[in-house]
């Protein structure tokens, strides 16, 4: 047996409203399914990307969801996009934290969402992926 392909990543915020609001602004994702004050969760690409609040899961035994603390998650980007997300990113007032270029050639682009989340807009290339496996969008 083998695992292909992460299905779903999750975040935590304490801050949902402002959290869903930067998700779609900033990232253009469009969420599909919310409980108030436990969780968003949003549509990317095949994958899903959850949000949830750790106050609310950590206190919810039966389930698994419920880490503390800033975590870490990288969208692709192609290529051709790189310069259009920065100017994107800058006008929404998000700060690049780090613009970071690999051996292989891949690049990334490091910020922080409202809850402190590290998120990064990153090439295939990065990972030895070809880009013409990823779906355009």
């Amino acid at each position: 047996m083998k695992a292909n392909r992460v299905l779903e990543t999750c975040l935590y915020a304490e801050d949902l409203h402002q959290a869903e609001d930067f998700y779609r602004r900033v990232l253009g994702l469009e969420a599909f399914a919310r409980q108030e004050g436990r969780h968003v969760f949003f549509r990317c690409g095949e994958s899903v990307f959850l949000l949830f609040n750790p106050a609310k899961t950590s206190a919810e035994k039966n389930l698994q969801h419920g880490a503390v603390g800033e975590g870490h998650v990288a969208f692709h980007m192609r290529p051709d996009e790189v310069e259009a997300w920065k100017a994107h990113l800058q006008a929404h007032h998000v700060p690049i934290e780090s613009e970071h270029t690999w051996p292989n050639g891949g690049l990334s682009l490091y910020f922080r969402d409202p809850a402190g989340n590290s998120l990064e807009l990153v090439t295939a290339l990065t990972w030895g992926i070809k880009e013409d496996i990823w779906p355009n969008h």
